[in-house]
């Protein structure tokens, strides 16, 4: 018989697996950090900087000491994580390569044949010659290998070189430098990944066991289908033949949703007498990136939080429900609403247009005590001086 889990209990578990249930305020450093990307599994990347990019944002609303450039070098320097793709671009631990050898391997004859149909014939002529290229000259940029007659139209018409960099770093043959202005520098990924993860090889079924146990614990309870949704590293398939291979291992545990539906999911059986025990996560206000591996996957954000969250970037303005670029705001287990605001660096202030509270939830004098606080470190961690609150932004 399955284990029920709460609605409140299955949102704390899942909170605490993804880091919001921590210290925010407790020293983070370097190391920290590392531990604490480990513990997610990924950072998704993202160039919009509307307040802070992505990434920032991700790792700050999980710990108000984070600092940028402890990032930076745990990339660059010490090369303990490195950039690739999960669901999407993201910072992952350099541990984790071997595995992602894998995913290189099952990509390339897709993205080949994907490729040309959208380039066309002809399309991978530069890959050998910009391969060698980077090979004598070392670290290059898409801009330094840029056919000077070629005047690109964006990612839909790179030019070859453009393409042959994109189809190394993608099948594993480059990895990612460092940036330049957000723009990436690409090298042998012999010359990036460290050596000892770079040789380091695993067997295909140590790849599947490692991939579905590795999300599950970073889930606290799925099915088989969002296990193989967390890295985006194996097929549903192949998720679910690994549930029926360890069932000794696992329980089946019935989620409550917000409308009270049960959910039949697995979690380690090993893990649930702590997971029935989830800790009371912090009751400030945080304001989460859309990125955020909280609300990643919208469907089971919407199952448990009951929070229905779609970023609007390229929605034509007259038909968006809210705003370009809207951020959630979680207030201890909930999801209480959305708020538009841009760092303006220029005036030094963080511009809130507007905020929208879920149905049910007040703006009392505490909560928006607590939203100000929170706009507040927000703003500071941005850069700008002062939060700048537009007339009617309370809707």
């Amino acid at each position: 018989m399955a284990i029920p889990l709460s609605n409140i209990q299955a949102r704390k578990i899942f909170l605490e697996r993804q880091g919001l249930s921590r210290p925010p305020h407790r020293a983070l450093g370097k190391t920290g950090l590392y531990e604490l990307i480990h513990d997610l599994g990924f950072v998704q990347i993202d160039s919009i900087a509307t307040v802070e990019r992505a990434h920032h944002q991700i790792l700050f609303s999980r710990n108000q000491t984070y600092r940028p450039e402890h990032l930076e070098a745990l990339l660059e320097k010490d090369r303990s994580l490195f950039e690739h793709w999960t669901h999407d671009a993201s910072i992952i631990p350099s541990a984790f390569f071997p595995y992602w050898k894998h995913r290189f391997q099952r990509r390339e004859a897709g993205i080949l044949q994907n490729w040309r149909k959208w380039q066309g014939e002809g399309f991978d002529q530069a890959f050998d010659e910009t391969y060698e290229k980077i090979r004598e000259r070392g670290p290059i940029m898409a801009r330094e290998v840029k056919a000077e007659d070629h005047k690109s139209g964006g990612w839909w018409n790179w030019h070859p070189s453009k393409t042959a960099l994109e189809f190394l770093w993608h099948t594993g043959k480059l990895a990612i430098a460092g940036r330049d202005n957000f723009q990436k520098v690409y090298d042998l990924s012999e010359r990036v990944i460290p050596p000892e993860h770079f040789a380091a090889e695993v067997d295909p079924d140590a790849f599947i066991d490692w991939a579905c146990r590795q999300a599950l614990t970073r889930l606290g309870f799925a099915t088989h289908g969002e296990i193989a949704a967390f890295f985006d590293l194996v097929t549903p398939q192949e998720a679910k033949a690994w549930v029926e291979r360890h069932r000794d291992e696992l329980e089946e545990v019935s989620i409550e949703t917000v409308d009270g539906k049960p959910r039949a999911s697995f979690a380690f059986a090993e893990s649930l007498p702590a997971l029935l025990n989830p800790p009371e996560p912090p009751a400030r206000i945080r304001t989460l990136s859309p990125f955020d591996p909280l609300i990643r996957d919208r469907n089971r954000t919407e199952r448990l939080f009951g929070f229905f969250y779609r970023i609007e970037i390229f929605v034509p303005e007259p038909k968006r429900e809210y705003g370009y670029y809207v951020f959630p705001l979680l207030e201890s287990d909930r999801l209480i609403g959305r708020i538009d605001m841009k760092a303006d660096r220029k005036a030094g202030v963080l511009d809130v247009k507007r905020l929208w509270l879920e149905k049910g939830v007040k703006p009392s004098a505490g909560r928006l005590e607590r939203l100000e606080a929170e706009l507040v470190r927000l703003a500071r961690f941005a850069g700008v001086e002062r939060v700048e609150l537009r007339d009617g932004w309370l809707g």
